[in-house]
């Protein structure tokens, strides 16, 4: 089976990866253009898509838009079978899904039709989800409501990351694609609809969503900086400055502690009182954190910051 891929991030990585390894013929890769870094913004780093492409000797497209009669003509060009897109970055029009014998399938990290949309992992963690998982789509044109073809599910521990837990799932969605790519070829496929009713969306994640309340209980606080763990990192302020919070785990809130007070620092990490709520108490009213990274600094323990007079007990966050 001839096999169009799109993905950019590491998270596709595995996909391309499971693709070559079983033989399939991964005819192009079309990924987002090399990215500006640096200050002067005049280096120019490749998705780590394009970099495994390269290295695999398969040609790459970088389509500032994946659309237009050039861009569709060298699609057309390469006699995909089949497309199968993985955290590309951008819409795909009807005539590009459609252009494959087979169509387009899309590896999605969360059981559809809950959590459509940019981040299903992080709302997953942030919505304390006991259950995610991947589902293999065949897509449409609209956002994430193509029918299923295959759903693989597993739970969420309690102290998992959105780092450990996207890549978990990567590595499931790798394999999954490859049972449904199986299915497609031997005519076996059986597409499930999804029921619109009861959709759920997980919106891009935003500089506004990733700052933390501390007027809020200590789950939710809790769970957001699990979600934000370890890019791009739960905001607050300290000193009225940003600082970046890591390696929460719930802990005992001290009596009399003011929401985002920070309560103890040692050795294994910070104390941080929460809010209060019908669900509260001192053995879960606080979070507990191992690692801070203030502004324009390295990523240092509470107990690193405080030997260096960064932050004390008794300091407010906000």
């Amino acid at each position: 089976m001839r096999v169009l891929f799109w993905g950019t991030p590491e998270f596709a990585t595995p996909a391309l990866r499971a693709l070559t390894g079983e033989g399939f013929d991964v005819v192009g890769v079309v990924t987002q253009p090399d990215k500006a870094v640096g200050r002067s913004r005049s280096t120019f780093e490749p998705p780590p898509v394009k970099r495994l492409a390269t290295d695999e000797g398969i040609p790459v497209f970088q389509p500032a838009r994946p659309r237009g009669d050039e861009f569709i003509a060298h699609l057309r060009g390469l006699e995909p079978d089949i497309s199968v897109v993985v955290a590309y970055g951008q819409l795909l029009p009807r005539d590009v899904i459609e252009l494959p014998r087979h169509g387009t399938i899309n590896i999605h990290a969360s059981l559809l039709p809950k959590l459509r949309g940019a981040a299903p992992v992080q709302a997953a963690i942030l919505e304390g989800y006991q259950e995610t998982g991947v589902t293999i789509m065949q897509m449409v044109e609209a956002l994430d409501a193509g029918p299923s073809l295959l759903q693989v599910r597993t739970p969420i521990p309690d102290d998992e990351t959105h780092g450990e837990l996207s890549l978990r799932l990567s590595e499931m969605g790798a394999l999954a694609m490859i049972e449904a790519l199986t299915l497609i070829d031997l005519g076996a496929a059986r597409p499930v609809p999804q029921d619109d009713a009861i959709a759920t969306y997980a919106p891009k994640i935003d500089r506004v969503r990733t700052r933390l309340d501390w007027n809020a209980d200590a789950r939710t606080v809790w769970r957001a900086i699990r979600a934000y763990d370890p890019r791009p990192g739960a905001v607050t302020q300290h000193r009225g400055a940003d600082l970046k919070l890591f390696g929460a785990s719930l802990a005992e809130r001290a009596a009399d502690a003011r929401p985002g007070q920070i309560t103890s620092i040692d050795a294994s990490g910070m104390t941080v009182a929460c809010g209060v709520s019908g669900h509260s108490s001192s053995a879960n009213g606080a979070v507990r954190v191992s690692a801070l990274l203030p502004a324009g600094k390295r990523r240092l323990t509470p107990a690193e910051w405080s030997r260096g007079r960064g932050i004390a007990e008794g300091d407010q966050l906000f």
